[in-house]
């Protein structure tokens, strides 16, 4: 008996989710946090050049520094509270506003008043620590999670961008401006920081107004599963738009950085990564630090050598950003700490008498694996972790890791004064490569996810 075959239904093309770049939510975001790097990056270079005009001396610059150092890392854990316990949109406002506050305070201090420079110094330190935590948080509400490692790539790119073209462009305008109208610059820097950024929310948003439709960032699932991959990630946006909204109970800041460490706790990649990048950052880039203007004056007898090899590194960095902005590996966990390991090859070069060339090749290498390390790893944490617990989680993350770089620096010049230039540099550049390794073996170090790969598949094949 002949039947009908049941007709086929053509299978329509999954459309190719939109470019996080074309997003305007997203681009104010990111002009934001662009306008906030260029401004961190550009007071030190401006100080230097009040330095060089006479309006500041050695000692009174270094003060300054220090004095913002401490400002960020007074400033850092409380801003991850704050930005936990109410609007991140807010956080992002009042502390980009604070080192805004701070800029006509240096210029009317310059040359008359180092008391009040340093004061207004860690007044900006403290703005900046209080919106790096809000920053992270507030991509992982604006961005959807199939776009967020292309969205961390575009960020850290245009940080990059800025320390490349920066000097360039602010010797420029010392020619035609004078430094205290360059101070008031960064204020206006600070400024767009403050006022660019949305009020955040947008994901929650989409999966709260239009139930039945596929957010754009994670229609690139495999057809077959598309449908179950939609509707667990609008659960899970579900469960952030609901933790977000719950009302806090009156804890204490230390109670609710405690939880936040206590969050941190709960991923054991996340201490193996941070405990890897401490030591990088420690020992590796502290002794680089100290070594490559040495080595490239006594060496090489030039200071061509210092200037290649840092511009290696920036534009390494910018092409390991471009790199993860679309690369997707199947460790995603293992790639990110071998790239942060590979920074070992930039101490390593200097520890023997080859060519320049090499030197700067090796620069360039810690260049590419450190942005192959830094956006995997903010991607992780935005998805990881609590959405409640997030800004406090990454707030760990900025006070350990910078926190402890002055600690590298103040013992690694002792060191080499003792040991000797190469053997410090051996020994940094072995802990550079073993300290990843080893952090690695941790079992959920692999995909940086207590559950992946299953947990990270809206990520995939985002682009």
């Amino acid at each position: 008996m002949a039947t009908t075959p049941t007709p086929t239904v053509a299978k329509s093309p999954v459309p190719r989710p939109r470019s996080v770049v074309r997003d305007p939510a997203f681009l104010r975001l990111w002009a934001g946090t662009t306008a906030s790097g260029l401004a961190t990056w550009a007071l030190p270079f401006v100080l230097g050049l009040a330095v060089l005009h006479r309006d500041l001396g050695a000692a009174g610059l270094g003060l300054v520094l220090a004095a913002r150092t401490a400002g960020f890392l007074a400033a850092v854990a409380v801003g991850g509270v704050l930005a936990d316990r109410h609007s991140r949109r807010a956080v992002v406002l009042w502390s980009a506003l604070a080192a805004a506050a701070a800029a006509p305070l240096l210029a009317a201090g310059l040359g008359r008043s180092l008391v009040l420079m340093t004061f207004a110094a860690a007044l900006a330190g403290a703005g900046q620590g209080a919106c790096r935590p809000a920053f992270q948080a507030l991509t992982a509400e604006t961005v959807e999670p199939g776009r967020r490692q292309q969205a961390n790539a575009a960020m850290t790119m245009a940080v990059r961008g800025s320390t490349l073209a920066g000097p360039a462009l602010t010797a420029l305008l010392a020619a035609f401006l004078d430094v205290r109208t360059l101070l008031l610059g960064i204020g206006v820097l600070w400024l767009i920081a403050a006022l660019a950024p949305g009020k955040g929310g947008v994901v929650a948003e989409v999966t709260e107004e239009e139930p039945g439709s596929k957010p754009s960032g994670r229609q690139g699932a495999e057809p077959g599963a598309q449908e179950g991959v939609v509707a667990e990630a609008a659960a899970e946006d579900s469960a952030e738009s609901a933790a977000r909204r719950s009302p806090r109970a009156g804890a204490g800041f230390r109670t609710e950085f405690l939880d936040g460490i206590r969050e941190a706790r709960r991923h054991p990649w996340f201490l193996a990564g941070l405990a890897a990048l401490v030591a990088v950052i420690a020992l590796g880039y502290s002794a680089t630090s100290v070594a490559l203007p040495l080595i490239s004056r006594d060496r090489y007898g030039t200071e061509w050598v210092l200037a290649a090899a840092m511009t290696a590194y920036t534009v390494g960095a910018l092409a390991g950003a471009l790199v993860i902005a679309r690369w997707r590996p199947r460790s995603q966990g293992w790639a990110a700490l071998a790239g942060l390991g590979a920074y070992g090859v930039a101490p390593l070069s200097l520890t023997l008498p080859v060519h320049p060339a090499v030197v700067v090749a090796a620069y360039a290498v810690a260049g590419i694996g450190i942005e192959l390390f830094n956006v995997p790893w903010f991607t992780a944490t935005q998805r990881e972790v609590a959405p409640d617990k997030l800004a406090r989680v990454s707030s760990l993350d900025f006070l350990v890791s910078y926190g402890l770089a002055p600690v590298g620096l103040a013992l690694i010049a002792p060191a080499i004064g003792h040991f000797g230039v190469t053997p410090v540099l051996a020994a940094c550049a072995a802990a550079c490569f073993l300290v990843p390794a080893v952090a690695a073996l941790v079992p959920t170090a692999r995909h940086f996810a207590r559950t992946a790969p299953a947990a990270a598949r809206t990520d995939r094949l985002a682009d």
